[in-house]
């Protein structure tokens, strides 16, 4: 809406005051005719974060969405797609997701076992209230406040951080244990990905709710998404680098592991710098952030100058890493920039 639509809708009204005690101002006639307003109609009242009310007809608020989904899942069904499904309406806000079998006919013991085994490894605070062969319910039962979009977000950058540190030491000392292990954490930075994008999604359409998951504001909630995302790619990043370790077949040499620790120690410093200047709300440290991108590119090249005497197999792993490290420090750098948009009121005048 330009800002002449918003002055054509605007019209000034002096507040009254009656009794002594009660304020009054009056409603734009036109506008209780179209809406069929009439002398006792019920309004509804709502004072918005930023001090201005919002009046409204009660006819006008919108009913509360029904707090249980109904999954209905068919013998024939892909057990991926009746999870994807459940995964739909978890995002969507729903607590209680009910998958049943049409007629009560038997679930397979596929579907149940592939939803249970997801439900409890991706989806934060939810639990298997029934489980039966005809049916499989699932609830949440974690409030807001007890995990906020900013705690989760901690430990997703935490997990993330630790998976880089152990895959770089992977691959090191090529120890296919600790690759393997860093794979299998994968999943608890997802889980929490999720359990951001469906507090997120409430904020979006309910600004009640929006303090209680530790925002500021509704405008917070695309910056929060987007970095959710970044610290996702950032554990991605790192599964794949382990992943490139397990397809090694010697150790690196002498030159080219302390080139590419060099490397990984500037990239997950500043996704660590970044994240902290998300949470202090540090304009100033996602600037230096930034700025040490191109320390990053010149440290690629150097690095991958050192993959002397490699075979060409092991080459073509390496040079994968290298460039998952590198993407770690973009991640950050993108992060950086995320913090600089929530924050810039901070640096005007």
């Amino acid at each position: 809406m330009t800002k002449e639509v918003e002055k054509q809708n605007e019209e000034q009204r002096k507040l009254q005051v009656t009794g002594g005690s009660t304020f009054i101002l009056s409603l734009p006639k036109e506008w209780a005719i179209r809406n069929e307003l009439k002398r006792g109609s019920s309004m509804v009242v709502r004072e918005e974060d930023d001090g201005s009310l919002c009046v409204a007809p009660s006819k006008f608020v919108k009913k509360e969405k029904q707090d249980e989904a109904f999954i209905k899942a068919s013998v024939n069904d892909n057990p991926d797609a009746i999870m994807r499904t459940a995964i739909s309406a978890y995002l969507d806000g729903y607590n209680i997701l009910h998958i049943k079998a049409p007629s009560q006919k038997v679930l397979s013991a596929k579907v149940r076992n592939h939803l249970k085994n997801f439900a409890r490894h991706y989806l934060v605070g939810t639990e298997i209230v029934i489980d039966t062969p005809t049916e499989l319910t699932l609830q949440v039962l974690l409030n807001y406040p007890e995990l906020t979009v900013q705690n989760a977000l901690s430990r997703m950058s935490i997990i993330a951080s630790s998976m880089h540190k152990e895959a770089l030491s992977a691959l090191k000392k090529l120890d296919y244990t600790a690759a393997k292990s860093v794979i299998e954490t994968d999943r608890e930075v997802n889980r929490f990905g999720l359990y951001i994008v469906r507090l997120l999604k409430l904020a979006v359409s309910n600004p009640r709710i929006v303090k209680e998951i530790g925002l500021n504001s509704q405008r917070d909630c695309l910056g929060y998404r987007l970095i959710a995302k970044a610290v996702e790619r950032t554990a991605d990043h790192a599964t794949k680098i382990a992943e490139n370790t397990m397809c090694l077949k010697e150790c690196v040499n002498g030159q080219f592991s302390e080139k590419i620790s060099e490397l990984s120690g500037l990239a997950i410093s500043m996704f660590e710098n970044a994240m902290d200047a998300l949470f202090r709300r540090d304009f100033n440290l996602a600037e230096n952030v930034i700025e040490r991108i191109s320390q990053v590119h010149k440290l690629e090249k150097e690095t991958v100058l050192s993959m002397q005497n490699v075979k060409t197999e092991d080459a073509v792993h390496l040079r994968l890493a290298i460039e998952s490290v590198r993407r770690t420090a973009e991640y950050a750098s993108d992060i950086s920039e995320v913090v600089l948009n929530l924050n810039v009121e901070s640096v005007l005048g």
